[in-house]
C-alpha cells in the first residue's frame, strides 16, 4: 500500500539494539518485495522466526484442469458445489474453478475454523467476503471483516481466518505477484488522486496488534510452487511486538466504491478497483445509468480480443444478463464476442439506475477450467443468446 503505518513498539532507528525488559533482544525481521526494491515492513518478534522444530509436506495443490474442452461462454452455479470434509476451512476448503500462471480463482464456504496458521509465499491474495463476518489474525494485527469486504493479503503474511458467523462464503483470488490500486488513480508518490473511485479514507488497516507469548506446538502451513508444507514452532507465530512500513493486509468494502458514470455507456475499465500482474479486478455497484436522452444503458456487444472476462455475481439484478443468480460465475473467453442477452438492450432504454453487486476479473492470458468448475456448469448457457421461438 502507498501509505505508511506503524503499530506497537519499535526502536527509533532501523537495525539498532531493541531490548526486552529482561535485557535480551527482540528479533527484527524485514519483509520486503522485489528483493529490497519494493515496498516493505519491519516486524519485531519475541522469538526468532527461524526456530522451526519440525518440517513436513502436506500435499500438492495444483488444480485439476479439464483438457480438450470446447472454447465457449460458460456459466458456473457455484452455490451448488459441495463443500465437504473435515478440512473444509478457509484455506483447505478452497475449490479452484479457473486459473493460469498469473491468477487463480476459487470459492470457499468454510464450515470449520483453522487450527493452524497460513502463509502464501507465491503472491498476494484477495478474499472477497460474500457472506459472513469475523477477522483476520495476522503478524500485523487484527483486521475485522464483513460482507462486501475485499481483504488484500500481501505475499508472505502469516495469518488465520477467524469466523464469527454461521454462514461464511468467500470468493478467493490468488495472484502470482502483487495486487495494487490502479496505476492511473495514483500520483508519483502513491497517493490516490481526486478522480479515483475510492481513497485512503475508505481503506481499513490492522486495528490492533495483539502480541502472543504462548509456548507449545503451533503449525504454520506455507504454499510455494503449488506445494503445501507444514512447519511446527514451539511458540505462537503471532508474537509481534511492533512493526512499521508499507506492507500489511488491508480491507476495502465494495459498497465504498464510487461509480463513474457518463452521458453514454462507459467501458468496463471505469469499474476497475485493483490490478495485478496479468489481470485486473473490477467492482460493479448500484449506480445511475447514462443520462444522454438517447442513451442505451445496456453494454454493447464486444469482442474479447485479448482477455478472458470472469464475472462473479454477488447481489441484485444484473441488467444485461438473464438466468443469473447469486453466486453465479460466468466466463466469456477471448476469441468470442459477447454482450447482453436478447431483450435486455431494449428493456434498459429509459431506465434511470441499477442495483447490482458483482466482481469482475479480466485476465490477459487464457484461463484454464478445472474439473470441479465443470461439475457445476450450466451447459445451456452458451446457447442463451438464441432468440426465443
Amino acid at each position: 500500500m502507498p501509505f505508511y503505518q506503524k503499530r506497537g513498539m519499535i526502536p527509533p532507528k532501523r537495525h539498532t539494539v531493541f531490548k526486552k525488559p529482561d535485557g535480551t533482544l527482540y528479533r527484527e525481521q524485514v519483509m520486503g518485495t522485489r528483493g529490497f526494491s519494493g515496498i516493505q515492513s519491519i516486524v519485531y518478534h519475541l522469538n526468532a522466526p527461524t526456530e522451526i522444530e519440525h518440517v513436513g509436506k502436506i500435499r500438492d495443490l495444483t488444480p485439476k484442469y479439464a483438457e480438450s474442452i470446447p472454447l465457449q461462454h460458460r456459466h458456473f452455479a457455484t452455490f451448488s458445489l459441495e463443500h465437504q470434509g473435515e478440512s473444509n476451512d478457509p484455506v483447505m476448503g478452497r475449490i479452484y474453478l479457473l486459473g493460469n500462471e498469473d491468477v487463480r480463482i476459487a470459492v470457499c464456504r468454510p464450515a470449520v475454523g483453522m487450527d493452524y496458521f497460513y502463509r502464501n509465499a507465491e503472491g498476494d491474495e484477495i478474499l472477497f467476503v460474500h457472506e459472513g463476518k469475523g477477522y483476520l489474525e495476522t503478524i500485523f494485527g487484527k483486521l475485522s471483516y464483513e460482507e462486501g469486504d475485499y481483504l488484500v493479503i500481501p505475499v508472505g503474511t502469516t495469518y488465520r481466518v477467524v469466523m464469527e458467523s454461521e454462514a461464511t462464503r468467500f470468493l478467493v483470488i490468488e495472484s502470482s505477484g502483487p495486487i495494487t490500486t490502479p496505476r492511473r488513480y495514483r500520483n508519483e508518490h502513491g497517493q490516490l488522486l481526486e478522480h479515483s473511485p475510492y481513497c485512503e479514507r475508505d481503506i481499513r488497516t490492522p486495528e490492533e496488534l495483539v502480541t502472543h507469548d504462548e509456548k507449545g506446538k503451533f503449525e504454520v502451513r506455507v504454499k510455494l510452487h503449488n506445494q503445501l508444507h507444514s512447519y511446527e514452532y514451539g511458540f505462537h507465530p503471532l508474537d509481534t511486538v511492533g512493526w512499521d512500513g508499507y506492507l500489511y493486509p488491508w480491507a476495502f468494502n465494495i459498497k465504498n466504491f464510487e461509480p463513474i458514470t457518463g452521458r453514454i455507456h462507459l467501458p468496463p475499465p471505469v469499474h476497475q478497483t485493483f490490478e495485478g500482474e496479468g489481470f485486473v479486478i473490477c467492482s460493479f455497484v448500484p449506480r445511475l445509468f447514462d443520462y444522454h436522452p438517447e442513451a442505451i444503458p445496456a453494454p454493447y456487444y464486444h469482442s474479447n480480443v485479448d482477455s478472458d472476462e470472469v464475472l462473479y455475481y454477488v447481489d441484485g439484478q444484473f441488467m444485461s444478463r438473464k438466468g443469473i443468480s447469486e453466486g453465479s460465475m460466468t466466463l466469456h473467453p477471448m476469441g468470442l464476442p459477447h454482450g447482453p442477452h436478447p431483450g435486455t438492450i431494449e428493456a434498459s432504454i429509459g431506465k434511470k439506475d441499477t442495483y447490482e453487486y458483482a466482481v469482475m476479473i479480466d485476465t490477459f492470458k487464457p484461463l484454464r477450467i478445472t474439473k470441479q468448475a465443470l461439475s457445476c456448469e450450466d451447459e445451456n448457457y452458451v446457447y442463451s443468446w438464441l432468440p426465443k421461438s
